[in-house]
């Protein structure tokens, strides 16, 4: 078990802590100090997930037939839930001093994907109290609050959940609805109802959005106890996948919140809500990669197992294929998700888009896989009586929460846009916000012109990654090509449309996909190099899988770079908007 766990969580030494690999692709900047060598588990966490993941496949491996039947009742009964407290399953990133285990980010990721090898349910029952129910305590709680709080909540005496979701504000959180209204001695008036809250109706405790309309900002982060009188809770919804996972509305009726229950300051509560779903990303991402794990171990059997014209299935050009995609695509999730997390737990200060894009690329990878899996089960995949159509709609939902994956694409493509405008000259003033104040004026300073100068000769922009594994030097060439690229699109985009890129979706997808592509490729790609330097004995596995992606990656670099300037929005806009004036399909046969 000890070799499987080899995910980072302590940072290089010469990790420049200010800086986003990410948003530096944009400049067509590789930061290479922050991607080589690929970071380590820190001792402590090894040791202790060893015996911990052992315990966890040991125990949910004996309730695989309960589990199934839970998800089919749509329930999961308090004794089990009292068996996740006892293995201190709720406590794992709570400081030790409060009672938690203590674990980093990355640790925490290894035990959600333990997990989710097993059930999805009782990952999002875990992972909604870590990940986000109460994470905002640990980021921004006071110290009283935290003394309060945190040892209930690392006992599992109080299980959380985050309140930010509601029926006019979904992927828009900043047109909540939910109002607190402040009171003369200070406390606030909350009300409001949020809806699909997962842990809604089993949390103690609340993490709370509002808005307030102060002078400070709009919206409020509040630590709501649901014991209070005026708090309830819907019915569990009756869901597609997740089932067994408590979701329900959560309503507040002039409930009085004291004035030291406000999280963060008074009027920034975007700013609270937005950091809570960054750093917890890896909980997701590590969740998924657990999830194709898993399904990499069925669909392996399988193909073994089952025989055709003879021969076991295995033996086939288009089964094999399956098994070596979801492979790939499971290394290149976990090796971007370990790497957020290495950030996150090394106290870099912007990672925001990469874990956005880890976020998208796991959650779509584990789809992918749990399409192929079912596939190579075919008909036996198609039925209930086996784990792969439960594996499918589980995961379905990995792509719509914390952030839909169209939202977070745009986020990428715009968090990285507005860094290159702000190089442009007379757009510092205008551009402080993308999403927000967009894009003004155009021009050239000193140093974009000197960048631009190079782009365009090739001149200084050849062997960008310099210490690498001579093994990997052809696929490391195509990260470099391209991120030259992505610095060459994303400054003829901001020159053609300037103010108008913050409304091109269609533009703002392909930016989003080409660092996606580049920065996932580059985690492959740095992992690979550290296997090989340390005489991995899997290292040529390893190397063949960095080799595939990079080949598979250029293709689509290469389509998203021409299909900039040469594409067909217009007329897919135009089919929109006809079938949208229509409300139907145009064509029948008859």
């Amino acid at each position: 078990m000890a070799a499987e766990i080899a995910a980072p969580s302590i940072a290089p030494s010469t990790l420049l802590k200010e800086q986003s690999v990410a948003k530096n692709l944009f400049f067509g900047e590789i930061v290479e100090e922050n991607l080589f060598p690929y970071p380590r588990m820190r001792e402590r966490d090894r040791e202790l997930l060893t015996a911990m993941v052992d315990a966890i496949d040991d125990f949910l491996k004996d309730s695989h037939a309960d589990l199934k039947q839970w998800d089919r009742d749509a329930h999961q009964p308090e004794a089990f839930i009292q068996s996740l407290r006892e293995m201190g399953l709720f406590g794992l990133i709570i400081p030790e001093a409060m009672g938690g285990l203590e674990l980093s980010n990355a640790a925490y990721a290894r035990v959600l994907s333990a997990t989710s090898g097993h059930d999805s349910s009782v990952s999002l029952t875990i992972g909604a109290h870590s990940s986000i129910g109460m994470k905002g305590l640990l980021l921004f709680g006071s110290a009283a609050q935290k003394a309060s709080y945190l040892p209930r909540l690392a006992s599992g005496e109080l299980i959380a959940a985050f309140c930010l979701t509601e029926a006019g504000a979904g992927s828009d959180a900043a047109s909540v609805r939910t109002r607190a209204t402040r009171n003369d001695d200070g406390s606030w008036t909350l009300n409001g109802e949020k809806i699909w809250i997962t842990n809604g109706g089993i949390a103690g405790l609340y993490t709370v959005f509002a808005r307030t309309d102060t002078d400070a900002g709009k919206m409020t982060a509040f630590v709501v106890e649901a014991a209070w009188p005026g708090v309830s809770h819907g019915p569990h919804e009756d869901k597609m996948g997740i089932r067994a996972s408590s979701t329900t509305t959560v309503a507040f009726s002039d409930v009085r919140v004291p004035p030291e229950n406000v999280l963060g300051d008074v009027g920034k509560g975007f700013k609270v809500a937005m950091a809570i779903l960054n750093n917890g990303r890896t909980g997701l991402g590590g969740g998924a990669v657990g999830g194709m794990k898993a399904l990499i171990k069925l669909a392996t059997q399988q193909a073994l197992d089952r025989k055709q014209f003879d021969r076991p299935i295995a033996e086939f050009g288009l089964v094999r294929e399956k098994i070596a995609q979801l492979t790939v695509d499971c290394f290149a999730a976990e090796s971007a998700v370990w790497m957020v997390a290495h950030y996150i737990d090394s106290g870099c200060s912007d990672y925001s888009v990469e874990a956005a894009i880890s976020k998208v690329f796991a959650s779509e990878a584990i789809q992918r896989g749990a399409y192929e899996a079912l596939q190579i089960a075919a008909g036996n995949g198609y039925m209930r009586e086996f784990p792969y159509e439960q594996i499918t709609r589980d995961a379905r939902i990995l792509s719509i929460f914390e952030g839909t994956n169209e939202i977070l694409r745009l986020y990428i493509a715009l968090s990285g846009l507005k860094d290159v405008g702000t190089t442009l000259a007379g757009l510092k003033s205008a551009i402080g916000d993308i999403f927000n104040n967009p894009i003004k004026g155009f021009g050239v300073l000193g140093g974009y012109a000197g960048r631009r100068a190079r782009e365009a000769t090739g001149i200084g922009t050849d062997k960008i990654l310099r210490n690498l594994h001579p093994r990997l030097r052809k696929a490391a060439g195509i990260y470099e090509k391209y991120a030259v690229e992505l610095s060459i699109v994303a400054d003829q985009l901001l020159r053609k449309y300037g103010k108008r890129i913050a409304d091109l979706q269609y533009q703002q997808k392909r930016v989003a996909d080409i660092s996606i592509d580049l920065f996932v490729g580059l985690c492959v790609l740095s992992r690979a190099d550290t296997l090989l330097n340390e005489k991995h004995p899997e290292a040529d596995a390893a190397v063949s899988i960095a080799e595939i992606f990079s080949r598979q990656a250029r293709r689509r670099l290469s389509r998203n770079v021409r299909a900039v300037s040469h594409n067909e929005d217009p007329a897919f806009d135009q089919l929109a908007a006809t079938i949208l004036a229509r409300g139907k399909y145009l064509w029948d046969v008859i």
